[in-house]
């Protein structure tokens, strides 16, 4: 399953794999299967972490930006929830990481396979941070001479060097490696070599290759000191900037025509006062961040101090003071809800009232609220055993939150949709017109383009069943038109008369949506449902091939009659006109195309002036598969259409005469 999410994604990297689909499968693997345990989604919750790292950052585009940003929220909710196994969250987390940082990866270690010695040592040499100069054997003993430059934060010493020499292979107290740029010491067995030159630090080599030095006449026993200090005196100690411009300068003079280095016994030449040490004076310790647990108390004495002051600015002074770092201030607004819901409505408010005053404040974002209310719902089923009326608590603080403009209705439907929490949702709304009006909800719903079938248990997931439910929490008014389609066949059957139509319409009916393609062909589509019932109530289908001339006769009646509402709402709207017209082509559809129907309707409407010539050929010009059977409706009446395009043309051309 991983490889074969691995290989969506590159196709959808290449282009192969329309957006769309790259984002169903992300829902889906995003989405809370039913009877399926959080637990046991890690596979899912893997292979969304590989799509996501695969194809993400090309999906990340401004078009997509709100969707993705919806993924990202539920992804994070996940990675505190503690029924995932942990490497499950801490996917979740390196993902959720990744597209913060602009969807680069954490840079991880890579073993580009075995290394040559010099390059091992040039490795360790550069993470000492010594400068090593590549010169001949004279110059790179007189630099690592006792005042040679090196850095005053290193210390080398046999305890030290131990552990450096036996990683290159080396007994303690040898050399750190051979060859040009390697440090050596005075006592390393490879310093041999160098004592056969005659300028080395003034002692004379034997000239059999031996390693065993000569002195001088006159030198006393050497005497090998207990510990080796690379230290330089504090005169030496250049910056990184000085040590190049000085390297050429340095002169090949024999030690013995110089003198003894600083530091240095005359007779001897060894070290016998080495520099003091030079301590770092010590930084000042930082207090350290207060840990989870006091910022859990630091948050529950806050809310209770609130809840008794009601001061509001100064409980948000107090969250300032805090300092609680990001990732605490989701748990931190979790922890004032929770702390509210067995307290009185008053305080419940108010609680509402400081979480929206951290967020306006800048303290917390929406994203922080949203975040702390689906880890809330999470704890529910523990909650409710103790509050029964949990949800009807957070459905108040939801519905303030998208009243202050925190949380939108949209985002906190997307983690409730297939009645998740059910009916959570339906609650937030049924607060949100307590807190406002019908009207404002209304307008706020529309511009959501949330699907209210979804919102429901996939059982209820039917028109019917769904006007059902909103009528049982007085939320019909969100869905006007399908509240129409239900009734106003019932209402024109009871009364057909144009008057009493007329009336139930405007009595039930917005004045906003008497302009609305939906409103038109539910209109319309009634209309044409009462005529054929009222002329062929069985639904005979010999009938409607070869209606009688008493049947036509009683359908062209019937349709004047309704010509004044349909005028009245039709007149002068040649795109509500065609909406008309495709509700007359699917109720035809509907009936199987019986012989003359759609031209005899067709022919009324022109007659009657209900429909306009402009009508008829827009709707033959429109390209829609929105409404089935325009293919076989253009056959029955293209002729039609053709002799009133032809008349059209000739009726201009005599006008211009």
């Amino acid at each position: 399953m991983l490889g074969n999410i691995k290989f969506i994604g590159e196709l959808g990297k290449l282009s192969l794999i329309h957006e769309s689909i790259l984002h169903k499968c992300i829902k889906t693997l995003l989405e809370k299967k039913k009877r399926v345990q959080l637990k046991d989604m890690g596979e899912d919750l893997e292979c969304l972490c590989q799509i996501m790292r695969t194809v993400g950052p090309k999906l990340d585009h401004e078009k997509a930006r709100s969707l993705m940003d919806q993924y990202f929220s539920r992804m994070r909710s996940l990675t505190i929830n503690k029924e995932l196994p942990a490497r499950i969250r801490f996917l979740l987390q390196n993902t959720v990481e990744q597209r913060a940082n602009n969807w680069s990866a954490r840079k991880a270690y890579s073993d580009n396979g075995p290394k040559t010695i010099n390059q091992v040592r040039q490795e360790a040499v550069k993470d000492l941070g010594v400068f090593i100069p590549q010169s001949n054997d004279g110059m790179r003993n007189e630099f690592f001479n006792e005042n040679s430059y090196l850095p005053t934060r290193i210390k080398f010493d046999r305890e030290t060097l131990g552990g450096l020499a036996d990683m290159f292979g080396q007994m303690p107290g040898s050399g750190i490696g051979t060859g040009p740029g390697v440090i050596q010491d005075h006592y390393s067995p490879t310093m041999g070599r160098h004592r056969t030159n005659p300028l080395y630090n003034g002692h004379n080599g034997n000239g059999n290759g031996s390693h065993q030095p000569q002195f001088e006449a006159g030198s006393k026993p050497y005497t090998k000191p207990s510990q080796i200090s690379l230290r330089p005196a504090q005169s030496f100690i250049l910056s990184k900037k000085q040590i190049p411009k000085l390297q050429p300068q340095m002169p090949m003079i024999p030690s013995s025509a110089q003198g003894p280095p600083l530091g240095q016994s005359p007779q001897l030449g060894l070290k016998t006062n080495p520099p003091p040490i030079q301590e770092k004076p010590a930084k000042l310790t930082k207090k350290p961040p207060p840990t989870k647990e006091e910022l859990i108390k630091m948050t529950e004495t806050l809310v209770a101090d609130y809840l008794n002051s009601k001061n509001v600015d100064e409980a948000v002074n107090a969250v300032r003071d805090m300092k609680a770092p990001k990732h605490f201030l989701s748990e931190m607004l979790n922890k004032i809800v929770v702390y509210s819901l067995d307290r009185s409505d008053e305080d419940k408010e108010h609680a509402s009232t400081l979480v929206h005053a951290i967020c306006t404040e800048g303290h917390a974002t929406g994203e922080n609220l949203l975040q702390a209310f689906l880890s809330v719902l999470d704890q529910c089923p523990k909650i409710e055993e103790e509050i029964p009326l949990v949800k009807s608590y957070l459905a108040q603080f939801a519905a303030r939150a998208i009243i202050a403009e925190l949380v939108t209705i949209a985002e906190l439907a997307h983690h409730l949709e297939n009645g998740a929490h059910f009916p959570l949702f339906l609650l937030c709304l049924q607060q949100l017109v307590k807190l406002k009006d019908r009207e404002w909800l209304g307008d706020l719903f529309q511009l959501s383009h949330v699907n209210m079938q979804k919102m429901l248990p996939e059982i209820d997931q039917n028109k019917d069943r769904m006007l059902e439910i909103l009528d049982g929490k007085g939320l019909s008014f969100l869905f006007p038109l399908m509240k129409l389609e239900k009734e106003l066949l019932k209402q024109i059957k009871v009364d057909p008369s144009p008057q009493s139509i007329y009336k139930w319409i405007k009595d039930n009916i917005s004045p906003k949506l008497h302009t609305d393609k939906g409103f038109v062909n539910i209109l319309m589509t009634s209309f044409l449902q009462y005529i054929a019932y009222e002329i062929n109530p069985d639904d005979d289908e010999e009938q409607l091939s070869a209606p009688t001339k008493e049947q036509l006769d009683e359908e062209k009646q019937q349709m004047l009659s309704f010509k004044p509402v349909m005028q009245k709402f039709l007149h002068d709207h040649i795109e509500l006109q065609v909406a008309a017209m495709y509700a007359l082509q699917v109720h035809c559809n509907t009936k199987g195309f019986p012989k003359g129907m759609l031209l005899r309707y067709f022919v009324n409407f022109y007659d009657m002036e209900i429909i306009e010539e402009e009508a008829f050929l827009s709707w033959k010009e429109d390209v829609t598969s929105e409404y089935p059977g325009k293919g076989k409706a253009l056959f029955q009446v293209n002729q039609w259409l053709t002799w009133l395009e032809t008349a059209e043309e000739e009726e201009s051309e005599d006008e211009e005469y």
